[in-house]
């Protein structure tokens, strides 16, 4: 009789790559839906950012960064902002150069002087200048929600990547601010990428390795502001390299991993400010603080150019400095840490939040999915802890990374083989886009309906959440078409000039009170803020009319 046995079972490893699909899903007729989806959601949001760049006009940050593009572009030296590395800026400076502005390196202002002079001074257009100034970045906006598909596709699949692109897609705070020639966007979408980078280095840690301490490189380059996510995404490289490897060398090979991401990441920097000025002249232009203690040693212990750790002295001395506040209502001296997540409460979208919930659980609780959960989270909640130590409460734009990753983790939810959970995540899915289009063009001032959506933001925050300059030219074409011919008083807080856009206006606030008669136009952050000769005009007005959601205009 034959002698029969049966081969022990040996464990197959476990797979974090979604599904494969049905034999019908593999032809190649059936495989058009997706990237026609992906086109139509990146189009629509092409359009949200272009029509809103072209209807805004200079926010407080943007001349600054555009002056010193052009500083970077047509004289090649570092000389202004050096709190923000020059990476973002050279995006910007790359539209600079295409709008082929008039220059004038004579002139000696400071750095926010600079960028009025070139906007306003210099015989340029402000509207075509800046225009072509937001374009690159918008550009890497849209860029980056193809980093949210692959991620959330290698996670869960191609359904739940559209869902998380879509989230991206009509997401406001990235919408407002991948609008805007700033630097929040294009940092946060460079960590997206590096963290993407690293998960895939487990399957590749030769190619992808490099590739994330490159991303993670230009994060550092264009914000400060990411330096807490270093710990994290080269451990995290080291992780992966572990995973790839085998044998007795997978501790020096996944120690090898983490330091190539972090010397990959340096060399970045490095290069970023040769880029600008292959001789690395410095001197700074203005007040650099000196900085003790523990964050004294930080900066000098870091790795990198002399105007690198300057710029980090400037962003500790503005930490130090006594700023107000205002939330739900309520003006406050210095800094709330509960300030991020109650703004983030106002400003985004209900299905959103909704979804960013219910993905975090899944990203943890699946076990499918749970590897990948330090990946997609750890990153974003150190920033946040992070950014909530800061004294700046300024706006979420100083969390815009939570919406690329919690998007990447909402579209993890799909991963439930469950019918209420797809037509629950759709009808989410569907709430938020209605509720982003509704909001279309203000997308910075946008709040969700359960706080009375884009009208009432300003009851409940101020700054970049609802009035960060961007409407004088709205105000100006408002005041030609209903109020021609009347006496006009302004208190304008943003960057830009009333006089270019037509406004003929006085500041109510140099005159005694009882002189002021007619229609009085104040930004909603400088109304949030009154106090004294200011806050008895208002009060003593009764509002007539809104402009863009940012600039009220009262009747005395």
């Amino acid at each position: 009789m034959r002698d029969l046995r049966i081969a022990p079972a040996v464990p197959r490893p476990v797979s974090l790559s979604p599904p494969a699909p049905a034999d019908g899903a593999r032809r190649p007729g059936r495989r058009w839906p997706v990237p026609l989806l992906v086109a139509v959601l990146l189009a629509q949001m092409a359009f949200a950012m272009v029509t809103t760049a072209v209807q805004q006009t200079p926010t407080i940050d943007e001349p600054v960064y555009v002056g010193a593009a052009s500083e970077y572009v047509h004289e090649h030296r570092l000389r202004h902002n050096p709190e923000h590395p020059p990476l973002g800026k050279l995006v910007i400076g790359a539209g600079v150069a295409l709008a082929d502005p008039q220059v004038d390196p004579g002139f000696a202002g400071d750095q926010g002087q600079t960028g009025r002079h070139l906007l306003y001074e210099s015989g340029n257009d402000p509207r075509r200048l800046m225009l072509w100034a937001r374009l690159p970045v918008i550009a890497l906006t849209l860029s980056f929600g193809l980093v949210v598909f692959a991620f959330a596709r290698e996670l869960a699949g191609p359904v739940a990547a559209l869902a998380a692109l879509a989230l991206y897609c009509f997401s406001p705070d990235v919408i407002a601010h991948g609008s805007l020639a700033t630097l929040d966007v294009p940092a946060a979408g460079f960590v997206l990428t590096s963290a993407w980078l690293v998960w895939r280095a487990r399957r590749s840690p030769r190619l992808y390795v490099p590739l994330a301490g490159v991303a993670l490189g230009a994060a550092l380059a264009t914000k400060m502001s990411t330096l807490p996510a270093v710990p994290v995404l080269t451990v995290l490289a080291g992780v992966s390299v572990w995973r790839a490897s085998a044998g007795g060398r997978r501790l020096p090979r996944a120690v090898a991993g983490a330091g190539g991401v972090a010397l990959a990441a340096i060399a970045v920097v490095w290069v970023t400010y040769l880029m600008v000025d292959p001789r690395l002249r410095w001197t700074p232009e203005q007040h650099v603080p000196v900085v003790h203690g523990l964050r004294g040693l930080l900066v000098r212990l870091l790795p990198f150019p002399e105007a690198y750790r300057d710029g980090m002295r400037v962003q500790f001395g503005l930490e130090n400095r006594p700023w107000q506040g205002f939330l739900f209502g309520r003006l406050y001296d210095g800094s709330l840490w509960y300030y991020l997540p109650a703004a983030l409460l106002v400003k985004t979208p209900l299905g959103m939040l909704a979804l960013w919930a219910g993905g975090a659980v899944a990203v943890v609780a699946v076990r499918r999915l749970r590897p990948a959960a330090p990946y997609v989270l750890a990153a974003p909640l150190v920033l946040l802890a992070a950014a909530m130590q800061g004294a700046r409460d300024f706006g979420t734009r100083y969390a815009v990374f939570l919406p690329l990753f919690l998007a990447v983790a909402a579209g993890c939810v799909l991963v439930a083989r469950r019918r209420w959970v797809s037509v629950g995540a759709a009808v989410l899915v569907a709430f938020t886009a209605v509720s982003s289009v509704r909001a279309c063009p203000y997308y910075l001032p946008y709040s969700n309906e359960a706080f009375g959506g884009p009208g009432r933001t300003r009851e409940w925050l101020h700054d970049s959440n609802v009035d960060w300059g961007q409407d004088l030219g709205r105000l100006s074409d408002r005041l030609r078409e209903r109020y021609r011919g009347e006496r006009v008083w302004l208190v304008y807080k943003g960057s830009g000039v009333p006089a270019f856009y037509g406004i003929e206006a006085s500041d109510p606030r140099r005159v005694p009170v009882r002189e002021v008669r007619g229609l009085l136009a104040v930004s909603d952050s400088a109304a949030a803020k009154a106090t004294g000769r200011l806050a008895e005009l208002i009060g003593s007005s009764r509002p007539v009319d809104d402009v863009g959601h940012s600039i009220t205009l009262y009747r005395r």
